[in-house]
């Protein structure tokens, strides 16, 4: 079967993207809590108005009316109206560049390059929010999973091996955070699980389709598995790759499975799903299968 042909039908619109909501915890949640905060919040500073750290406790910037506006009419266009969307958050990024609510924005936006397609400005941009927020886990997620389903992420090139090489350490990151993270205040049980889902399903996905390129099909295997397994709503081009790794490692059945889970979900890669069911089904019949 041949990669380069089927890979990318249809990726740039089965880009995983998480729920605003359930986004915006995360992005402000940033460093997972390691405990919870006491009630009294007199007791959580110490004597004299001082940090932990000893140093003295900084003033919080004056609120800006103008600022407050703009940034709630960003907030206020849904995020389905991606033009405007990204047109009100580029002039806010460019007013207010030192905004206490530039993360949010540069996260979101991430959100809405994705969806259209830009995968040069979902990493142009994410490169902003994790200079502001280094454990935006949805930012990290989406990167990696932009990343290495780019064209140009070629493992044989200087340019594109450094590009995987970033997926792989932004997946890595984002499995790290999503792992030991605790559930935001005010996220319910099932929203947490649904978005913890969403980020491990997308990084560990970056993270296969890394080691499909590099040929380590084994390892290809394992985490495009945990990605089928932990997304709350499958993704077909997982399922795709999931069984072209089996495909190629000589594992026909696993490869038969997958492509006929693909083959089930309505949409762009439904055609190549089937194609490689049959395909997957021929190598079976005249090779042998190599053991697991």
């Amino acid at each position: 079967m041949n990669l380069k042909r089927n890979l990318w039908i249809g990726a740039g619109i089965l880009v995983l993207v998480l729920g605003l909501g359930e986004g915006r915890l995360f992005a402000q949640a940033g460093q997972p809590q390691t405990q919870k905060p006491t009630l009294d919040k007199d007791k959580q500073k110490p004597a004299g108005g001082l940090t932990p750290d000893g140093l003295a406790e900084a003033p919080k910037p004056a609120l800006n009316p103008e600022e407050e506006a703009a940034f709630k009419a960003y907030q206020d266009v849904p995020q389905t109206d991606t033009a405007k969307k990204l047109q009100l958050g580029e002039a806010f990024a460019a007013k207010y560049p030192q905004s206490r609510y530039l993360s949010n924005v540069y996260s979101t936006m991430v959100v809405s390059y994705s969806v259209t397609g830009q995968g040069q400005k979902v990493t142009e941009t994410g490169e902003k929010a994790l200079a502001i927020n280094p454990n935006d886990v949805n930012v990290l997620a989406i990167m990696s999973q932009v990343m290495s389903r780019m064209r140009e992420a070629d493992p044989k090139s200087s340019t594109g091996a450094q590009i995987l090489d970033r997926a792989e350490q932004y997946a890595r990151r984002a499995v790290d955070v999503m792992t030991t993270m605790a559930k935001p205040e005010g996220s319910t049980e099932e929203s947490f699980a649904t978005a913890k889902g969403q980020v491990l399903a997308m990084s560990h996905s970056a993270l296969g389709l890394v080691d499909v390129k590099r040929g380590k099909l084994a390892d290809a295997i394992s985490e495009l598995d945990q990605s089928v397994k932990v997304d709350p709503e499958p993704d077909p081009v997982n399922m795709f790759l999931l069984g072209y790794a089996n495909e190629k490692a000589s594992h026909f059945d696993d490869a038969v499975k997958a492509f006929s889970k693909c083959a089930e979900i309505l949409g762009p890669m439904q055609a190549n799903c089937k194609q490689g069911v049959e395909e997957a089904k021929k190598l079976g019949a005249t090779q042998l299968s190599a053991p697991k």
